[in-house]
């Protein structure tokens, strides 16, 4: 199978810009968007092409999709956006699609949630967009559904600064480092993992209670306030299936091991 040689990204945030450095230093080309040209620069300083494209005012950006992949990452959920960017996308050279989605689309079951058996929440918008994505028959596509962000800026021992209560405190975390974002995202597209929905979470899920007394530990802080007497509305995310099928091994499998 050939590899892949030109990606276009949609989104250039928190994971977005090192999502473009990745796969450039893995040989792509990438072409990178963002709202606002004043960021340009940024951009073009990885060595991405950078293109401005806005989904809830989407004009022609054909030249931003002459790839053969795109990747989209952006946390907007207007579903009128996005069935105008399928019109543009059934018009353009690109044949894959990797659609950047949240384990949020899961209900709080109080039980492990996988990939496969119909526990996604039907109301949910974000749900409803990747069913338009998955559904269309002039693309391929997979999604990767993210848990709670962490790495890079995003410390968790900030989540819960002084003063903000932590309810549920007794329910399980599910989040994932950055970096194994960008394993994830690295591996699908090298091996061609098309036509999937892929649950990306740490292996482990410590109480909130735990890990958050862990992370704020870490920046010399006292442990945040918990709600007394909250009720666990949860759900277990399980990372199984990217482990099974990719092959994936996890850089930071163990949340209380990692030194944010």
């Amino acid at each position: 199978m050939n590899k892949l040689k030109t990606v276009s990204i949609l989104g250039s945030g928190w994971l977005g810009l090192p999502l473009a450095e990745c796969l450039i230093a893995n040989r792509y080309q990438v072409k990178l968007s963002t709202r606002s040209t004043a960021r340009f620069p940024e951009l073009q300083s990885v060595n991405a092409k950078a293109y401005s494209v806005d989904i809830d005012h989407l004009i022609d950006i054909s030249d931003f999709l002459q790839s053969e992949c795109l990747i989209i990452n952006i946390t907007s959920k207007n579903l009128t956006g996005f069935a105008q960017l399928i019109q543009q996308i059934e018009q353009s050279p690109v044949k894959q699609v990797l659609f950047v989605s949240s384990t949020s689309v899961y209900k709080n079951l109080q039980k492990v949630v996988t990939e496969d058996e119909g526990a996604e929440n039907d109301q949910s918008v974000l749900f409803q967009i990747e069913r338009l994505f998955l559904d269309n028959i002039d693309f391929v596509c997979s999604v990767v559904r993210l848990s709670g962000l962490t790495g890079g800026n995003r410390h968790p021992g900030n989540f819960f600064r002084t003063g903000k209560v932590v309810a549920q405190p007794d329910a399980p975390v599910n989040l994932i480092h950055r970096e194994d974002c960008l394993g994830i995202i690295l591996a699908i597209i090298e091996q061609a993992a098309w036509g999937e929905t892929f649950n990306a979470c740490a292996d482990s899920h410590p109480s909130k209670r735990e890990f958050y007394t862990y992370t704020r530990k870490l920046l010399n802080q006292p442990a945040p306030e918990f709600l007394v007497n909250s009720e666990n509305a949860y759900k277990i995310v399980s990372n199984h299936k990217v482990k099974q099928i990719l092959g994936y091994q996890f850089v930071h499998a163990d949340l209380m091991a990692i030194n944010f």
